[in-house]
């Protein structure tokens, strides 16, 4: 992580503008082809959810304006952002939220993330908790068009959340081909529609590099 200094922005009247919003989040939501990763995930006996987690957050990471953010009230830069998802025990239903590091390769990721989560007994683990994170969700139960997550505006350091969240839903199936909504939000301090993107395009990028 390395201190960001604004004035040396060419980016510093936006990042000024945004900062004396209460809440500069916004949301965008696009439809995401993940036929390809859909069927890696089958040919290796992995989990599709933790595949879409490991590849957004490897495309993510690939994007330098996703990797700011504020610690103690100063823009700093991560080397990388780590995912946080909402996970269902077997059998359950009851969601409980799991951290874990990222890790290079996928199907290295993915079966550390499952046993990470089944490890799990608590509902959230604190310590685990920083402001380099992802936060993730998915809803399989319906075609997400769009979502929006809780944000505490009162919490002391609010203004300084920067962690960007993503959330996907039920596949769809045309021609073929399956797609999913996938829906973000995230701060205009630091992210523009431009930023947004290129994560797509470095999105469709691993998923097609994708081989079983």
């Amino acid at each position: 992580m390395k201190e960001l200094y604004v004035k040396d922005w060419d980016r510093q009247d936006m990042y000024d503008f945004f900062s004396h919003m209460s809440n500069p989040f916004y949301m965008v939501t696009f439809r995401q082809d993940v036929t390809d990763l859909y069927a890696y995930a089958k040919a290796r006996g992995i989990s599709f959810y933790q595949g879409m987690i490991w590849a957004c957050t490897e495309a993510l990471n690939r994007v330098e304006a996703f990797r700011m953010g504020m610690r103690e009230g100063r823009p700093v830069l991560y080397e990388r952002r780590d995912p946080s998802f909402t996970d269902l025990k077997p059998g359950s239903d009851r969601f409980h939220i799991v951290t874990t590091d990222h890790l290079p390769e996928i199907d290295a990721y993915c079966r550390e993330a499952v046993r990470v989560s089944r490890a799990q007994e608590t509902f959230i683990d604190l310590s685990k908790e920083t402001d380099s994170l992802i936060y993730y969700s998915c809803l399989p139960w319906i075609d997400l068009t769009a979502l929006t997550n809780e944000r505490d505006l009162q919490a002391p350091g609010a203004l300084d959340d920067s962690i960007p969240r993503l959330a996907w839903g039920r596949f769809s199936l045309e021609n073929g081909r399956r797609t999913v909504g996938l829906s973000m939000e995230v701060n205009h301090r630091f992210i523009d529609g431009i930023h947004i993107g290129r994560f797509a395009g470095e999105l469709e990028t691993c998923i097609r590099a994708l081989k079983p």
